[in-house]
């Protein structure tokens, strides 16, 4: 039991021994962590407080002392920046809010007043409605609204209209169905066949076939006789023959004959062309009822003024004049003063009347009984015995010409008498002693002579009815002096001034070749002189189609900076609307006869042809000129003017104006897309047409820029300088400008030039100037390009002008110009030059200060040439041989904008008045 216990005892000392030790282990790891903190707290306390308070260390410290500890003084200063900025923050918050507080404010009053302004708004737009509709109702009032009128054709039983109370009672107003002519209609003219004539085999056969071969080319004729306006019968001149003519009863019945001569011969006009100054009458006496009469000869109981027409006499009957064997207009006088040869005729037995023969004194009854030629012929002498002046009088002649009795028969032949009027200043032509004779072929053949030779005619007795002297001012191109007058004679010739009579002189020359040189002028002449009277428009002129050749415009086109930098030049606001073509013609059914005689009387111009185009008779001759009339069909001669653009300072009417570039080019494909690229973005422009001469098309690979406007590329027949002024139909508008493909203008250039064209639209304008100069030693005249004050030309390579002038230039300048430009390939702008200052008597327009442009990186060019110059020097001397004079003028007169390159405040350029 004992070892059992004392071996318990002895074995279990470890573990009380451990045990121990435990407890020791928990008491002093307690001990360190309660007891160890407070006296270590006691401790550092006890420290502080020895220590004072300025040495304290862990103790608090009283008015921020702790802060004041060196590694804490970053911390406070972050603390008080950060306390100041939300401060601030603070502070522009609330500001903010006050501004969102305001601003919501305005915005409620911004919304209130847009609801105001709708309001107003909608009652101005119901204001600008009721007016528009208020209007249009006023308008309609008074203007009511036209339709075409309805074209009244006539059947086959057409009882015609009511007789007249006598043959000589006829006018237009009575005699003529007007209903037969619609202003509409177009004019048609039916011919009847000559061969079908009763009277055929008595014609004179160079009469007909220049009468049918000037037919074919007339377009008012037309094959339907059941639309025709007007009917005409060819009824002379008659051949010479043994045959008797028709008696006055057999060709009264032949005219009744006529398919639709409708019982009376409304509407139908008997001509007879005159060959010889002797011609025969034979209609006198024959009751010709409604139908007008066209003839050279006239009694004045036969003729009905206003209805029958006085033609002139048929010279040239298949061949037409050489104008260049034309005497030229200059210089103004002659060897002569005045010539006249010619012989009176004593017999007074008239083959122009049925009545038995009788005196003088008789056939005179109720006129004067002195017999003025007798006074003419000794006037006459004492002027040439005189010899104040070198007159040429002949009362006899080796071998007279036929003629009617009391008529001055013609001496000589043809070319002998136009040798003495080629020498003469003047050439009389006297008037029949029959005071019944109001007209002769006599006396138009003297006076055509006169006029084909550039003299300028003195008719002696104002009782004659010269061609046409309804329409035509015969006192412009000669003078018409009565017979008593003849004494004063040679004082009023050698009054005129050397101005006055080239003015004279020149408007003869336009006379004769637009009305008289050719059968196809005559038959035009007659038959616009008819459709004058009744007022129809003339029809449209001829426009040349544009044949357009293919091509891809994919290349869109850059701008040039230098080119459309406008600098400090206003040219006001520019246009942004597409294209357009130019207003028509807005007096095509409004022409008055108050015109008639400035139209029939003038040169065809700006000045007499712009404002009545469509319906001007004074073309030439309305064959030649367009073979129809004065009319345009696209554009018309316009309203002309300046636009609303620059009407502030300058004052137009045209609301609106474009203008078209053609563009004449060959074969040289990139300097042409470079110049197409510098119209990009060019303002007031149309379209471009691209004159293509060359038979070569465009590549096939060639990429057109894309400059926004349509550029038409035509092809033309062949390689002609020509092309360039052709009336394109792609041309709508009345400004064209002409511009080589090499040739380089700025924007602002282009711009003002065509600001210039719109006030002086009769002229050309443009920018490369020349002048012509008088050769003393060669006696002829030279074409130069140098620097000089004066210029007289403006070279087509960069100038605008009205598309009027294409038509001329095409269709009424003489073709021996046209042949020329095709023969040297050059002179072209010179020809335009010529035309235009022919027309006007006006000097071009240049503008800016550059002579002349170059094309540095172009391809030769044919001015490069040596001939060139040569062949431009033979241009202008030819030029003045076909006009028989120099038309060109010179001027010193050269436009610039007044404020080019002037730097001015804007608030100085909108009124400035500049003297």
């Amino acid at each position: 039991m004992q070892r059992n216990g004392g071996g318990g005892g002895a074995g279990g000392q470890p573990w009380v021994l451990r045990r121990v030790r435990l407890t020791w282990l928990s008491f002093m790891l307690f001990f360190i962590l309660v007891f160890f903190p407070l006296i270590a707290h006691y401790y550092l306390t006890t420290i502080d407080e020895a220590g004072g308070p300025d040495k304290r260390i862990f103790g608090p410290r009283p008015g921020g002392e702790l802060c004041e500890a060196k590694h804490v003084q970053d911390l406070c200063r972050i603390r008080e920046s950060v306390s100041e900025e939300l401060l601030q923050l603070e502070a522009k918050r609330q500001e903010l809010n006050g501004e969102i507080a305001r601003l919501n404010l305005r915005i409620e009053a911004c919304k209130r007043s847009i609801d105001s302004a709708k309001q107003d708004l909608l009652q101005l737009k119901n204001v600008i409605s009721q007016t528009e509709h208020s209007y249009k109702e006023l308008m309609a009032q008074n203007q009511p609204k036209l339709s075409l009128p309805v074209r009244l054709l006539p059947d086959k039983e057409d009882p015609g209209l009511p007789p007249p109370k006598s043959s000589r009672s006829c006018r237009l107003r009575s005699c003529f169905d007007y209903a037969r002519c619609p202003l509409t209609s177009g004019f048609p003219v039916y011919v009847y066949d000559t061969s079908s004539y009763p009277w055929a085999d008595y014609l004179d056969p160079l009469v007909k076939q220049a009468f049918a071969a000037s037919v074919k080319t007339n377009i008012y004729i037309t094959d339907n006789p059941s639309v025709a306006c007007l009917y005409l019968v060819l009824v002379g001149e008659l051949q010479e023959s043994s045959a008797p003519p028709p008696s006055p009863s057999e060709l009264e019945k032949q005219l009744k004959a006529l398919p639709h001569w409708r019982s009376d011969g409304h509407n139908h006009v008997l001509v007879h062309f005159s060959r010889k100054s002797m011609t025969q009458n034979f209609l006198y006496n024959v009751s010709t009822g409604r139908a007008a009469v066209a003839q050279s000869t006239f009694l004045e109981q036969q003729y009905r003024e206003g209805f029958d027409l006085v033609v002139s006499p048929l010279v040239h009957a298949l061949s037409e004049p050489n104008f260049l064997e034309v005497p030229p207009q200059v210089p103004v006088k002659r060897k002569y003063l005045f010539t006249f040869q010619g012989e009176r005729v004593e017999s007074l037995r008239s083959s122009l009347q049925e009545a038995p023969p009788q005196s003088f004194e008789e056939e005179m009854e109720g006129d004067p009984p002195a017999d003025y030629d007798d006074r003419i012929v000794g006037t006459l002498k004492a002027v040439q015995d005189s010899h104040l002046d070198q007159v040429l009088v002949e009362f006899t002649c080796k071998n007279p010409q036929p003629c009617l009795p009391t008529e001055w028969a013609l001496c000589g032949e043809r070319e002998d008498r136009l040798e003495v009027l080629k020498a003469s200043t003047f050439g009389l032509v006297i008037a029949p002693g029959d005071g019944q004779l109001v007209a002769s072929a006599g006396c138009g053949m003297r006076l055509f002579e006169a006029l084909e030779v550039g003299t300028i005619p003195v008719v002696l007795g104002d009782h004659s009815r010269l061609p046409y002297h309804q329409f035509i001012r015969w006192s412009e191109a000669a003078i018409i002096v009565p017979k008593p007058r003849v004494t004063e004679l040679h004082f009023l010739l050698r009054s005129l001034s050397d101005n006055d009579m080239l003015a004279m002189r020149r408007q003869g020359r336009f006379l004769w070749e637009t009305y008289f040189s050719t059968t196809e002028n005559v038959l035009n002449t007659l038959l616009a002189s008819i459709r004058t009277s009744i007022q129809v428009p003339a029809a449209p002129i001829k426009e040349e189609p544009a044949h357009e050749i293919p091509h891809k415009a994919g290349k869109m086109a850059g701008t040039d900076a230098n080119l459309a930098d406008n600098g400090d030049l206003d040219l006001g606001p520019v246009e942004t609307e597409p294209p357009y073509a130019s207003p028509r013609f807005l007096r095509n059914f409004t022409y008055t006869a108050a015109e008639t005689y400035r139209t029939w009387n003038r040169a065809p111009g700006p000045f007499h042809l712009f404002p009545h185009t469509p319906l001007d008779p004074v073309l030439p001759s309305e064959a030649k000129f367009l073979g129809s009339g004065t009319g345009f069909r696209p554009i018309g001669g316009g309203t002309g003017g300046s636009g609303k653009e620059f009407q502030a300072a300058l004052g137009g009417n045209v609301p609106r104006e474009q203008f078209t570039v053609v563009m004449l080019t060959y074969e040289r494909e990139e300097v042409l897309m470079n110049s197409l690229e510098r119209l990009n973005g060019l303002p007031y422009l149309n379209k471009v047409v691209v004159v293509w001469n060359s038979p070569k098309p465009p590549s096939d690979d060639l990429l057109w820029p894309d400059i926004g406007l349509p550029i038409v590329v035509v092809r033309t027949e062949k390689n002609s300088l020509n092309n360039r002024f052709l009336p394109w139909d792609a041309v709508e508008t009345e400004a064209i400008l002409s511009i080589d493909d090499d040739a380089h203008l700025r924007h602002d250039e282009i711009m003002f030039g065509f600001r210039v064209w719109r006030e002086a639209r009769d002229r050309i304008v443009g920018f490369p100037g020349r002048y012509h100069a008088w050769d003393v030693n060669h006696q002829s005249w030279l074409y130069n390009s140098n620097y000089s004050c004066e210029l007289s030309m403006v070279l087509t390579g960069a100038a605008f002008f009205h598309k009027y002038y294409a038509y001329l230039y095409s269709y009424v300048m003489p073709q021996a110009i046209r042949d020329m430009v095709d023969d040297y390939i050059n002179c072209e702008d010179i020809a335009m030059n010529f035309l235009v200052s022919h027309i006007t008597r006006k000097p071009p327009i240049k503008v800016t200060s550059r002579w002349t442009f170059r094309c540095p990186g172009c391809p030769q060019a044919l001015s490069h040439d040596d001939s060139h110059f040569h062949e431009r020097h033979k241009c202008i001397n030819f030029f003045v041989k076909v006009y028989g004079y120099m038309p060109l003028l010179y001027t010193q007169f050269r436009v610039d904008s007044v404020l080019f390159k002037t730097r001015l405040p804007h608030d100085k350029t909108k009124c400035f008045k500049f003297i």
